[in-house]
């Protein structure tokens, strides 16, 4: 881990609302979610403005772009359940596509193009979906998941720990072969929620600051 050179930041932008916690590119728009207030927002990225602000249906953990809707998790009830919700945009949440969560556990998310991975933070390791949420393959992560994105048919994926003040580091996995070899490639040097890939680069959320940033994919 020492040995690892840490993310090369390229910007780092101050959230528009508290405890940032989901995060997605979507059609050439950032979309994130907070955590604490329950509310998913459009950002204008160029200008770093605010340009839609919508309640969520819980608590948004994750987003994900997957065609011409957003998904989310989101954790509804006492007990924090967990559901995939799809987002259909100028029309909002779709009651009839909610999944529940394998155990109504899991939290992360990305999209190959054709399926939905979701990660479980304890369980260490991502899942593959099919359409009704039941799970085609798990994929062993060996720590704890704090997001997952798709570039290039490759899974870039953050892990590590929240403990002793958080040891997170960008790694990556091709999850064409059986078993995936793990590779990490850089430190994070916060404590990270989310993964998102713009077409160029990477971006996360410091959510303890209340920051979005974007880092250079490692070369």
């Amino acid at each position: 881990m020492r040995d690892l050179p840490a993310i090369r930041e390229i910007e780092h932008h101050r959230s528009p609302a508290r405890t940032p916690q989901a995060l997605a590119w979507h059609q050439g728009e950032l979309w994130f979610g907070s955590r604490d207030l329950r509310r998913i927002y459009r950002m204008d990225r160029k200008n770093w403005k605010m340009v839609e602000e919508m309640e969520a249906l819980g608590i948004p953990w994750a987003a994900v772009s997957a065609g011409d809707s957003i998904w989310f998790t989101l954790g509804q009830g006492d007990e924090d359940d967990r559901y995939l919700w799809r987002y259909a945009i100028g029309r909002g949440f779709s009651q009839s596509d909610r999944i529940a969560c394998p155990e109504l556990t899991g939290s992360y998310l990305s999209f190959d193009g054709e399926t939905l991975y979701l990660s479980q933070w304890y369980k260490h390791r991502i899942l593959k979906l099919d359409a009704k949420g039941n799970v085609t393959r798990k994929i062993a992560v060996d720590a704890e998941i704090s997001g997952h994105v798709f570039v290039d048919e490759m899974i870039y994926v953050l892990r590590g720990t929240e403990q002793n003040g958080g040891d997170w580091r960008l790694a990556l996995l091709d999850p064409r072969e059986p078993t995936p070899e793990i590779k990490d490639l850089a430190r994070v040097p916060f404590q990270c929620r989310s993964l998102a890939f713009d077409g160029e680069q990477l971006w996360t959320n410091h959510r303890e600051a209340d920051r979005i940033v974007c880092f250079e994919m490692p070369g």
